[in-house]
């Protein structure tokens, strides 16, 4: 192979970092994205596809009140007294003809119950579900273990595909824009493909980006909510004493009755409506109550209560107890993930943004696979004699080490590249809040998007300035006695400095100033 060979053909826009990262990126992790994607439009009207697959268990005729929390649950017991109750459901309250939900997580059983009458009105497994079994898809890929982690890992590489995608749109001259933004339907196959790629990829960029920021950080929820209260100023054992709060068992304790318990909810959530109760489990378990109030969010804004079952003590009040972001984290994720923040519109959005990715990978694929094969044929051609020209450019220094030694010393490099990081940093950090103001925009709902995209972006931030500082000590401990990798290093880590320092200024003047935006 001649020594033009060895080095990759890429084409010219390709040649970049970013090129290269959404290239690989693309072929690796596509088709998992293709097939998560796929699954999760499919979620996104997951309750109206459960209620019409199952309409003999949700829907009972309806009566003039439903039999409220407090006296059901007795009502329940006294008709079958071999039931076990682990959580109650009453998803929408606002639909007299859904039946209330009782769930028995050790044998996976779900029961309807009339809300009128107390009488069962329904049974079935629910891991055995079709809408369970979507989410098991969505999830983890019915992976055991790993699973989950192969798709939070396709989610960042969705957000990374969006970055390296939109730098790779930016046309080189403003005369061009047109053309970045349209399909040209009069040009070849080849040409509408490309087109067809870039345009997608653009337009659906906002919502796409949320949905994967959103994906990441339910399934390393271990790892970034601690990272938010660490960014609120408070300790991360907080949230885990918290949530872990156990009840004051004693000798003589009698567990206080469920009308007790819930009115609870009247003094500490005033206006909020209870959706979901959890049951004790033993003499120290607590009652979880999930509480739905008003808000911007369209589902309603969700809130939560741990409760003492001997005291009626209030052990956490999401409203007072978690920071700012804490709360946008229980109430905004989700809705965010599966558009219904907005309501139908944004459920639209997402349904549609949850099929681009098989689009992006199938257009990709062909943008790819024939360059692809026609460097595999240049490959193969014969051996081209090495010239004096050829032996010049081999013995030219690469441009990345005559830009470091333009510097006197590696700190001037440094502190050169960190100037630059916060220049692109201030670009991604208003293009974030841009997409999740956009994701909103058509429902009206527009500075708690941008706000959320801001507060969680800053945890991937946080997460790669992490990865940085490791890459940096294995480099000065392991690399550098053999004088490699140096100068990559080192700008890797001024970058990432530059964004953590950028991001920790915006999230602290926007989140830790007392407004509340959510």
């Amino acid at each position: 192979m001649g020594l033009k060979q060895k080095t990759l053909n890429w084409a010219k826009h390709q040649k970049r970092w970013f090129g290269k990262w959404h290239l690989y990126l693309g072929i690796f992790a596509g088709a998992i994205l293709a097939f998560v994607g796929l699954t999760g439009s499919i979620l996104v009207f997951q309750d109206e596809i459960d209620r019409a697959l199952n309409p003999e268990l949700f829907n009972i005729g309806a009566a003039q009140h439903k039999i409220p929390f407090d006296e059901i649950i007795p009502l329940i017991k006294r008709k079958n007294p071999g039931i076990k109750i682990d959580y109650l459901m009453d998803k929408d309250a606002n639909d007299p003809r859904l039946a209330y939900r009782v769930f028995d997580y050790k044998t996976e059983k779900e029961t309807f119950f009339n809300p009128y009458t107390g009488a069962i009105s329904g049974k079935r497994l629910y891991e055995s579900g079709f809408i369970h079994v979507v989410t098991e898809l969505h999830r983890t890929l019915l992976i055991p273990v790993a699973g989950r982690y192969i798709v939070g890992l396709a989610s960042l590489s969705m957000v990374i595909l969006i970055i390296s995608g939109l730098r790779l749109w930016i046309p080189q001259k403003w005369k061009q824009l047109k053309s970045a933004l349209t399909v040209r339907f009069s040009g070849s196959f080849k040409r509408k493909n490309y087109d067809w790629h870039n345009v997608l990829g653009f337009y659906s960029s906002p919502v796409v980006a949320m949905i994967a920021l959103t994906g990441f950080c339910i399934t390393f929820s271990t790892i970034v909510i601690p990272l938010l209260f660490v960014f609120s100023g408070k300790s991360p054992q907080g949230v885990v004493q918290l949530l872990g709060a156990k009840s004051a068992y004693h000798k003589n304790a009698v567990p206080l009755p469920l009308k007790d318990i819930l009115a609870v909810s009247i003094r500490e959530i005033p206006g909020g409506r209870i959706a979901g109760v959890a049951f004790p489990t033993d003499h120290l378990g607590t009652y979880r109550l999930d509480i739905l109030s008003k808000g911007t969010l369209v589902s309603g804004k969700r809130e939560m209560l741990i409760v003492d079952q001997y005291t009626g003590k209030a052990l956490l009040n999401s409203r007072s107890d978690f920071p700012n972001v804490g709360n946008a984290y229980l109430s905004w994720m989700t809705p965010i993930h599966f558009g219904s923040f907005g309501g139908l519109p944004t459920q639209i959005l997402a349904l549609i943004a949850g099929l681009i990715p098989i689009s992006l990978f199938i257009t990709g694929f062909l943008i790819w696979w024939p360059r692809h094969k026609k460097q595999r044929g240049n490959s193969k051609k014969t051996v081209q004699p090495i010239t004096d020209e050829m032996l010049k450019e081999v013995k030219k220094p690469a441009r990345s080490i005559v830009s470091e030694h333009r510097y006197k010393s590696l700190w001037t490099y440094f502190f050169v590249q960190v100037k630059g990081g916060i220049s692109y940093a201030s670009i991604v950090l208003l293009v974030t809040m841009l997409m999740g103001g956009l994701y909103g925009l058509i429902a009206g709902i527009i500075i708690e998007p941008a706000v959320f995209a801001l507060a969680f972006s800053a945890i991937l931030v946080c997460m790669n300035f992490i990865c940085a500082i490791f890459a940096l000590l294995f480099n000065t401990v392991f690399l550098v006695p053999f004088k490699k990798g140096k100068q990559n290093i080192i700008r890797y880590f001024a970058w990432s400095f530059s964004f953590m320092i950028l991001y920790a200024v915006a999230y602290t003047l926007v989140l830790n100033t007392g407004i509340k935006f959510f």
